[in-house]
């Protein structure tokens, strides 16, 4: 029993594995904004508006507090201990092999599933553009074998073209990554600047029609403000695909934490701002069930000009999402192949410094499920194997202050003990407000994980050889 908890060490990478240290904190900021501000903002607002109404941006609030202490954790972790491989390689080092694997078995549910879902979300944007030019795609190429079509090509080459960006070099794609996010970021704000003169402050009644709480509704979705709060938790989270750039960044001790709490505390204000002018905007009923609600609402209140150059913009930037989590997911499955659950070969990079093995590999396997699959619930699913994620890291913290005390932390969580705890028991407790259907399948995901890991990867681990 005591081997499923041996413990990795840490150690410099030799040549042929090592990655080019290319990223500074401005890259860092922009990779996290990247990956924080994409779907969540916006389209997730609308299915937060609809099961908590006003009290959304509550939810928003709760979700925020959580991430933020999560964030913090991540902070002291990444730069304690900077490799690449994000909670899996921290859980590695603190808590053993056996919780490792399945952190990063639930970060390859995370990352595979956002970034498949947001390329099919891509499609459908760019399917319409390209109607509106008078180009048509073919439904048989525009939609998988579910919606009675072959393939959603688009989608699988919007992961070819990503995946292309990274197998370039890490510091052409973050320059690419950051010019997009600036571009995301003016498109929010001029959503405010438009939308702004039409608030209402009548809007917000009543603030909370379905409750504070989390109350199963149809279909087990969850309603309140608490069960919105686990849905829009999806729109927080993709700062943790910068602790995997640890071993790319140029002063790891400092850039680490500046873009992870930097990114967290930007992406929260504008989300703020952004559903507090929706909302005052445009009642909830008619913007909830939206799968593309800004855009709506610019056209409900005769901006429709403004809305096109919105809704434009946003596949455009959209791109940046994709790029940050198959970035994270890439390096994920780059350490594990270094411990031996995945072939070493795979883990060598190339003459610039990248995985590009591994990307490559990744970038396939998210363009099948894109390409084939349909993707119901799928941010909740997601946010499950995050929320796993979450609670180990901040366990992590704690355990490490106990083991090793005196640890170089160039980063250190304020009040460790109290934010920890409250990154932990706001995890859990989001758990419990999502679907049954969704948890049972976490738990499914990681028995399947599991059974692969005895079978397979356990004995192949460098750390028994």
């Amino acid at each position: 029993m005591t081997g499923l908890f041996r413990k990795k060490i840490i150690t410099a990478q030799a040549p042929h594995q090592a990655l080019a240290r290319t990223l500074g904190w401005p890259h860092l900021v922009a990779l996290g904004v990247g990956a924080i501000v994409g779907t969540g903002i916006l389209t997730l607002i609308g299915v937060g508006a609809d099961r908590a109404g006003p009290a959304v941006l509550l939810s928003f609030v709760v979700a925020g507090a959580i991430c933020a202490c999560a964030a913090l954790c991540y902070a002291e972790m990444a730069t304690s201990i900077p490799a690449s491989g994000s909670a899996y390689t921290y859980s590695y080092a603190v808590l053993g092999e056996v919780i490792a694997w399945v952190v990063g078995w639930s970060l390859i549910l995370e990352y595979s599933l956002v970034v498949s879902t947001v390329a099919v979300g891509w499609s459908g944007y760019a399917v319409g553009f390209l109607k509106g030019l008078r180009i048509a795609v073919p439904a048989a190429l525009a939609n998988g074998p579910a919606l009675g079509g072959v393939i959603n090509l688009p989608a699988v080459l919007i992961i070819g073209v990503v995946a292309g960006l990274l197998m370039l070099g890490t510091r052409e794609s973050a320059r690419i990554n950051t010019a997009l996010v600036v571009l995301k970021i003016t498109t929010l704000a001029l959503f405010v600047f438009v939308a702004l003169p039409h608030f209402d402050a009548a809007n917000f009644q009543p603030f909370a029609p379905n409750g504070y709480g989390s109350t199963a509704g149809a279909g087990g979705a969850k309603y309140g403000m608490m069960g919105a709060a686990a849905i829009i938790f999806f729109a927080f989270y993709g700062f943790d695909a910068i602790s995997a750039a640890a071993e790319e960044a140029k002063n790891p001790d400092r850039d680490l934490a500046i873009g992870i709490v930097g990114s967290m505390l930007a992406c929260t204000v504008i989300y703020l701002v952004v559903a507090a002018v929706a909302i005052g905007a445009l009642p909830v009923a008619q913007f909830a069930k939206s799968a593309e609600p800004l855009a709506l609402i610019l056209r409900s209140v005769g901006q429709g000009k403004v809305a096109t150059i919105v809704a434009a913009a946003a596949a455009i930037a959209l791109p940046t999402v994709l790029l940050a989590f198959l970035y994270g997911q890439s390096r994920i499955f780059l350490v594990m192949a270094r411990d031996g659950f995945l072939p070493p070969a795979l883990a060598r990079v190339s003459a610039r410094g990248t995985p590009a093995r591994i990307t490559a590999l990744t970038a396939v396997l998210v363009a099948v499920v894109a390409g084939v699959m349909p993707l119901a619930e799928i941010a909740a699913l997601a946010n499950a194997g995050t929320l796993c994620a979450f609670v180990a890291v901040a366990a992590c913290v704690l355990v490490r202050r106990r083991q090793a005390p005196d640890a170089p932390r160039p980063f250190r969580t304020p009040l460790a003990w109290l934010v920890a705890p409250a990154a932990i028991l706001g995890c859990l407790y989001l758990f419990t407000s999502l679907s049954t259907t969704t948890q049972l399948s976490f738990f499914v995901w990681n028995g399947v994980g599991l059974a692969i890991y005895l079978l397979y990867a356990r004995p192949r681990a460098l750390i028994a050889r």
